[in-house]
């Protein structure tokens, strides 16, 4: 191959790489709840796009999809144990979807970060499988490609899946009431008000708290009404005060981000349901929050 044509090919497969690169990064992240691993995993398929032999790939998307899913795959597995041995609650990375808000997707599925924190409970395949499917809408028989099993036992990790996440969560509300609770919710917490705090919340309410061992996080969720309006209310008078709150969104979501003196200092999501707030996710560790910043800047 002359040098010109070794140029013209490095060219094609640069261009066919950041035609594929959103749908890359947006099944990495789904699969590994970590933007920061997800990009790395990106950067690896890059870099075995170039040194593949290309000229016997007819499909480069598809090529560049199975390298990302199985790279993922294979990280997820390290990944697990890692998060074994974090310090208090793991919850996944957020990331500011404003400007892409379905990361690739044809559809947004499995992207919201209480959908993500429920996919951690299943094993890296079945996760794998039910992005492919529910966030893709790749053929069962293209995912079994993908994880070099069976159509069968691939429809069978989907179902799996489905049913994890059908039996953890309630349906989901809109975005505009969903945005409403959690302004509701934020009001209460700023003033401390147990019983407005008591009326946004589900019987069976967790607050999961983020900060990779920052002190001042609980290490333990807060689970039940009472305990978590109480322990809300308690932090009210030294966490609200000269903190500025800035609506957002993250991961197709509503979500506010606290700030001193211009610095993030949370993220708090929720989970919502026509009953009520489920789930609270506050996002402490500063990496993290440096990570939401960095895809907002993105």
């Amino acid at each position: 191959m002359h040098a010109g044509d070794e140029a013209d090919s490095l060219d094609r497969a640069t261009r066919d790489f950041i035609a594929a690169r959103p749908q890359l990064f947006g099944i990495a992240y789904r699969i590994l709840g970590s933007a920061t691993e997800a990009e790395d995993i990106v950067q690896e398929a890059w870099l075995r796009w170039q040194n593949a032999d290309r000229a016997g790939i007819h499909e480069p998307t598809a090529f560049l999809t199975t390298v990302t899913a199985r790279l993922a795959i294979n990280h997820a597995q390290s990944a697990r144990v890692r998060r074994e041995s974090y310090i208090g609650p793991w919850l996944p990375e957020p990331v500011d979807t404003s400007g892409d808000p379905h990361l690739g997707a044809e559809r947004a599925e499995a992207l919201d970060l209480a959908v993500l924190f429920l996919l951690e409970k299943l094993n890296p395949v079945e996760r794998a499988a039910y992005v492919l499917r529910e966030a893709f809408d790749y053929p069962y028989q293209q995912i079994a490609e993908i994880l070099e099993t069976s159509e069968a036992n691939t429809r069978q990790l989907v179902s799996r899946a489905r049913k994890h996440l059908s039996s953890q969560r309630r349906e989901p509300v809109s975005s505009d009431a969903h945005r409403r609770l959690l302004e509701a919710f934020v009001a209460a917490a700023q003033t401390g008000d147990l019983s407005a705090l008591e009326g946004v919340l589900t019987a069976d309410v967790v607050s999961y708290a983020d900060g990779g061992g920052m002190r001042g996080a609980s290490r333990i969720p807060v689970i039940g009404r009472p305990h978590v309006s109480k322990y809300v209310a308690a932090f009210a008078p030294r966490f609200w005060p000269e903190r500025d709150v800035r609506w957002v969104e993250a991961n197709g979501r509503p979500a506010a981000l606290l700030s001193a003196g211009g610095t993030p200092v949370a993220l708090l999501s929720i989970e919502v349901s026509a009953v009520g707030i489920e789930r609270l996710m506050w996002v402490l560790n500063p990496t993290k929050l440096a990570s939401y910043a960095a895809s907002s800047d993105r």
